[in-house]
């Protein structure tokens, strides 16, 4: 017999909460980084400060959005549960410690409770892995463990007990959360691809595919290394061609009709200018702040958008389309990634007004996710399956 989709099914998979806490999150985040930076907002706060709102980007919203991924995708991977109930509240409530302490005077508490959120996901989809001898997705625990070990150095760097720029920290887990999108994007995007829009033709090809992947790996240690900026801005133009290279191949273009398909294409070509970018960047050629946004607003914000969007509606039985207000969402923000990118490099004068609009239309992206999802991921699945 099949269930209502009207009953209660919050904590019944990793994707429904965290989904929903990263969508609420990045509105509310954005919202008062925004008005901070504008001067709407007076006063103390810890999002007023640019590392605290970069800290928030990273291990708040996308993590939270790995972590909705991840606890679902290793239970398809391995026919083992992942975190559920009880047990999936628990992680969520670390996840929502950590975000609320750093209001707070006790800022290393919110340190002590990431720490513990990171080791529980770790648990979470580590257990089931190696129970079920996944071995090939184990990386993800190691690459959890490293931002694990990221936030916590950031923390140190802030409090002066660790003598090392919080913003090479940040650089750092940017570079493993970059990464870990080439991962996920490269197995997801051609296989969505061909399914939905088989006229594309996708391709992979061995050497690119390796090209790309390594030539993230090795910005990431080069970084941790301490190579000097030109190593750095030859190892992103490099990647930069190879992931131009590996976004050709899956014919981007063949899928402008097809929003769950195309967002997914936009986002993955924000990341390969993201890396031109950097090149640039480690050479002098343009200002900081400008290539990580492509990175963070574009890549970051579209993929996460894309796959929370298609996930949410394959995982709950309802049709793989995007609707009127998926759409409005992805239209939205690809033009915060424009504003906060292009238009800046454009028009330096117009550099506080387009970090501005950027804000908001970040903002109105994700508002129109959690209205519309809302209520699709507190409820049970329209088919009456489990899930």
């Amino acid at each position: 017999m099949h269930q209502s989709p009207s009953q209660w099914a919050l904590w019944n998979l990793g994707f429904r909460p965290f989904y929903l806490a990263a969508g609420i999150f990045a509105v509310v985040a954005m919202a008062v980084w925004t008005a901070h930076f504008a001067g709407w907002l007076a006063g103390p706060g810890y999002l007023a400060h640019p590392y605290w709102h970069a800290h928030e980007m990273i291990f708040g919203y996308a993590l939270a959005v790995m972590a909705g991924f991840l606890l679902t995708a290793v239970r398809n991977w391995t026919g083992l549960p992942t975190p559920s109930g009880a047990k999936l509240a628990a992680i969520v409530a670390l996840w929502i410690a950590a975000r609320a302490l750093l209001a707070t005077p006790w800022s290393w508490l919110a340190a002590v409770a990431d720490a513990a959120f990171v080791l529980a996901l770790a648990a979470g989809i580590g257990i089931p892995l190696v129970a079920s001898g996944n071995r090939r997705n184990l990386f993800f625990v190691v690459l959890l463990i490293v931002l694990g070990a990221a936030n916590l150095a950031f923390h140190l760097a802030m409090s002066g007990r660790l003598a090392m720029p919080p913003r090479d920290v940040l650089q750092l887990a940017l570079d493993a959360i970059a990464f870990i999108m080439a991962v996920i994007g490269g197995r997801v995007i051609p296989m969505f691809t061909a399914n939905a829009a088989p006229h594309a033709r996708p391709a992979r090809n061995a050497v690119v595919e390796r090209m790309a992947l390594a030539s993230m790996l090795v910005l990431l240690l080069a970084e941790a290394a301490g190579l000097p900026a030109v190593a750095l801005a030859a190892i992103a133009a490099a990647g930069a061609l190879a992931h131009g290279w590996r976004l050709a191949l899956w014919r981007p273009l063949a899928t402008r009709r097809v929003p769950l398909l195309w967002i997914l294409h936009a986002a993955y070509a924000w990341l390969v200018l993201y890396l031109a970018l950097r090149a640039l960047q480690e050479i002098g050629a343009l200002a900081p702040g400008i290539a990580v946004h492509a990175l963070t607003v574009g890549a970051l914000g579209g993929l996460t958008l894309g796959m929370m969007t298609r996930t949410a509606r394959g995982h709950t039985g309802r049709p793989l389309e995007a609707g009127p207000i998926e759409t409005s969402a992805y239209v939205l923000i690809n033009l915060a990634a424009i504003m906060r990118v292009i238009v800046p490099l454009a028009a330096p004068a117009l550099y506080r007004e387009a970090v501005v609009i950027s804000g908001l239309l970040w903002i109105a992206a994700f508002a129109a996710f959690v209205v519309k999802f809302a209520p699709i991921l507190a409820r049970q699945r329209v088919d009456g399956r489990p899930g």
